[in-house]
């Protein structure tokens, strides 16, 4: 009997010491991370047509530091690209956070950002948004903001011409013709015309008139295999729309592929010499603040002209997002994902209207309802193309934005043209 209780015993002490050491082990693992504490370094492009950015980060660093005592964020802003020389081989005054665009080309050293984010979250963002912040099927950014092109019409112009503005928006592109054809005017009697139905401008990084030259299907980029895609007869066939404008219409100065988006803009805005323009949605707080100040015009927007692809279609790269700096301090890139991943809250993501940018989550629908244009322009995202993360992008874009050029200057055919960019491509991507 005393040997029974003498095994019982033995055994509880056994089981209540296992016990013990289990609970001990699982306390002890259950004990969270401390999170980081110490700074963050962002840097950030200085943009002149939305200053405002500067401002809208600032604020939403303070809220996060707040939530997060002990971390501090500290906010550089360069000249467009320097941000990109600042991270070299420098480890002294290395940022940890940078802005990603089309341009980019260090991926390397970036940290991929998929293990950061669980599947629901992802799927909480636009599916062409998240496509244009991957490289090589990984997340390499996290998308903050998206804007892209449109056109703008001088309401006033129109009027005295007795022009009718597009119904709805939406325009063909023989409709769109016949209006700019009216739209040209002799102000000063000479007999020589000095107002021009359109301008615009030719320059790599800007897509501004992609949306006439993809108006009969052709493609920039293949999106399924990431791949230049911008030849054969819907490319020329969509490129001769451009050139049409100077060569055979008329409805653009001389100086049409020569003129530069600085004088392009002060053409529409300050001269109005031109009746129609095609830039960024930043363009529509300028215009309704000097409308308002009675230093303007009144002016509205509209899609670009339909083609064959029965749609209008926008092509832009105007995606704010940014990377994370790889670093061996694990913490600290987490809380630079944490300090991104806070800006797409849809509170966060509904401020945006402050800076005239749009959501990249897919459940925010409230935005710019007090806005009829930035709403216009709202719905014809789901008409943009957005140029993806590709591998010597700034080397493609400007062989082909020069071969644009050439083909606006009457220097080679459209069909021309396009061989020579599709041969230089060839090349250098081999």
């Amino acid at each position: 009997m005393r040997k029974i209780i003498s095994i019982i015993l033995v055994g509880f002490i056994v089981i209540w010491t296992y016990n013990l050491f289990i609970n001990s082990f699982i306390q002890l693992e259950e004990v969270e991370e401390e999170p980081y504490k110490g700074i963050i370094n962002i840097c950030d492009v200085r943009n002149p047509n939305m200053g405002s950015r500067y401002n809208w980060l600032q604020r939403k660093i303070r809220e996060f530091e707040k939530r997060n005592p002990g971390v501090y964020i500290e906010l550089t802003q360069v000249k467009n690209n320097d941000s990109y020389d600042k991270v070299g081989d420098n480890k002294d005054n290395k940022p940890d956070i940078i802005p990603i665009d089309s341009n980019f080309q260090q991926f390397s050293i970036l940290e991929p950002l998929d293990g950061y984010f669980e599947k629901e979250e992802l799927e909480e963002f636009k599916h062409q948004v998240l496509k244009s912040v991957r490289y090589n099927k990984q997340l390499m950014a996290v998308p903050i903001g998206m804007s892209t092109y449109t056109m703008y019409i001088n309401l006033d112009k129109f009027s005295e011409r007795g022009v009718t503005p597009p119904l709805n928006g939406n325009w063909t592109y023989e409709e769109f013709v016949n209006s700019l054809k009216l739209l040209n005017f002799d102000s000063d009697g000479d007999g020589m015309i000095d107002e021009y139905g359109f301008i615009s401008y030719v320059e790599p990084k800007n897509y501004n008139i992609w949306g006439i030259i993809l108006s009969d299907g052709g493609e920039l980029i293949d999106h399924k295999r990431m791949e230049y895609r911008f030849y054969g007869e819907k490319a020329i066939k969509g490129l001769e729309k451009v050139t049409d404008l100077k060569h055979k219409y008329k409805v653009v100065p001389d100086y049409f592929g020569i003129i530069e988006e600085k004088d392009a803009w002060n053409m529409f805005y300050k001269e109005q010499k031109a009746a129609v323009y095609a830039t960024g949605s930043w363009a529509v707080n300028v215009l309704d603040k000097s409308y308002k100040e009675g230093t303007g015009f009144n002016f509205d927007v509209v899609n670009y002209p339909i083609g064959d692809k029965n749609l209008p279609v926008v092509l832009s790269n105007d995606i704010v997002s940014y990377g994370v700096i790889k670093s061996e301090d694990t913490k600290k890139m987490k809380m630079c994902v944490e300090f991104l991943k806070s800006l797409t809250t849809d509170s966060n993501q509904k401020t945006l209207e402050e800076i005239g940018l749009f959501t990249v989550k897919r459940g925010v629908k409230d935005m710019y309802v007090d806005n009829p244009k930035m709403k216009r322009i709202e719905e014809s995202l789901s008409y943009t193309y957005y140029v993806p993360f590709i591998d010597n992008w700034v080397e493609i874009d400007s062989i082909i934005q020069g071969e644009i050029k050439s083909a606006i200057l009457g220097k080679k055919f459209s069909y021309e043209a396009i061989e020579d960019a599709k041969i230089e491509i060839d090349k250098l991507i081999k």
